[in-house]
């Protein structure tokens, strides 16, 4: 039943992308920044510069509208998963979006933006147009992009930790900061992890049943050809969104169907009357480094860094295998919320994980009890708020 669904997902995306315009716009009616706005709440946005280059756009929404500006709040920084963006977070509203419950709750919301998605196509000295641009992939968000954001945020704001959130790639890429980078323990106060990413040996998803044999071995390829860019947004996808995935559409079915493909099947808590502007704000563009990467993960079902074939892995960790991630040496108070119907993270990888950390600080491994909740409902599911934010808020509020 999947392989038909896929089949038939694939090939409504290749309908649109005859019938469509091609080109990439920025300038989507649909950001961020306009989504709060619509909303009411005040938006700014920041820029940080990478140890590496990469120029990125953080959003912030310092207060709630509800109380004005009502001097210093704590801060709680948000990021998003593979593909995604900022406007993950408030694209459902201040009723159900994240950020807005944040605001509301007397938080100084922070929202990050890995490099080369919608708003962080930028470099000190390379072009997203070539090649090189492209060279990275979810390892270097984890050692380069989390740094710069949180010294950043905590720099302006003059606070000595924050709470961080995070969803799908957003959760592996903490795996990876603090793994990697020890001194951050004492600048995050709590980690909120939703759909958590890290073993895959075990990911239902049919996308990784077809393309990981095929891509998820050792590659050699990419130090001689280098990356690419992998789906970025555009004018097309926003105008597919709004006129094939509307409510009474007789196409919005194959919309639905492409977001379960990413997330997981047959979800009663997909809100359809979103769905447009999901379509029009994701996919938000990534590497295909970072596809690899994960097909890797799944392929071998270990934790580990970048597999580039035995020849280059011992000239670049000294060893002809990649090293594994030290989850087990993490020391930050982490919080875990995962599900049943999720294709990315499954209960047995996720289970790996909480035997793997250590147990001092996992503070919460939370199992969503809607059977049927996915991936993607961690972020816009129906009544999110009741079924999941508030107990995320509470233990924040608590951590």
């Amino acid at each position: 039943m999947w392989l038909f669904r896929f089949l038939v997902a694939q090939l409504f995306l290749a309908f649109i992308a005859m019938a469509l315009p091609s080109e990439v716009d920025r300038s989507s009616s649909v950001t961020t920044v306009s989504l709060v706005k619509k909303f009411g709440y005040a938006i700014e946005e920041h820029e940080v510069q990478t140890s590496d280059g990469y120029l990125l756009t953080m959003h912030r929404i310092p207060y709630s509208k509800h109380t004005g500006y009502d001097g210093k709040r704590p801060v709680v920084f948000l990021m998003h998963g593979l593909l995604c963006s900022s406007s993950d977070w408030v694209l459902s509203g201040p009723d159900n979006g994240l950020a807005f419950i944040f605001s509301d709750a007397g938080y100084d919301v922070w929202m990050g933006n890995a490099r080369g998605n919608t708003y962080s196509r930028k470099h000190a000295s390379k072009s997203p147009t070539f090649q090189p641009f492209w060279n990275f992939e979810w390892h270097d968000i984890g050692i380069y992009d989390l740094p710069a954001m949180m010294d950043y945020i905590l720099y302006l704001t003059g606070e000595p930790n924050l709470q961080y959130v995070g969803h799908s790639q957003g959760t592996t890429s903490f795996f990876v900061l603090n793994s990697m980078i020890k001194r951050f323990k004492s600048r995050i106060r709590s980690a909120h992890l939703l759909a958590p990413v890290a073993w895959m040996g075990h990911m239902e998803s049919p996308l990784a049943k077809v393309a990981g044999p095929l891509f998820g071995q050792p590659n050699a390829l990419i130090e001689l050809f280098g990356s690419a860019e992998f789906l970025p947004s555009s004018k097309a996808m926003e105008l597919m969104g709004s006129v094939f995935c509307r409510d009474q559409a007789f196409s919005q079915v194959m919309c639905t169907n492409i977001l379960f493909l990413m997330g997981g099947w047959d979800s009663p808590y997909l809100n359809t009357t979103l769905i447009p502007e999901v379509m029009a704000t994701t996919p938000a563009g990534c590497s295909v480094n970072q596809m690899f990467h994960y097909l890797q993960e799944y392929n071998s079902g270990d934790f580990r860094q970048f597999d580039y074939g035995a020849t280059r892995n011992k000239k670049e960790y000294g060893n002809k295998n990649p090293p594994n991630y030290d989850v087990e040496g993490m020391d930050v108070p982490v919080y875990l919320y995962y599900s049943d119907n999720d294709y990315f993270a499954s209960l047995i990888d996720v289970d790996l994980l909480r035997r793997t950390m250590n147990p001092a600080s996992l503070k919460r491994a939370y199992r969503m009890p809607e059977k049927k909740w996915n991936h993607l409902d961690f972020l816009w599911g129906l009544n999110i708020k009741e079924i999941l934010y508030d107990t995320v808020l509470e233990d924040i509020i608590n951590a």
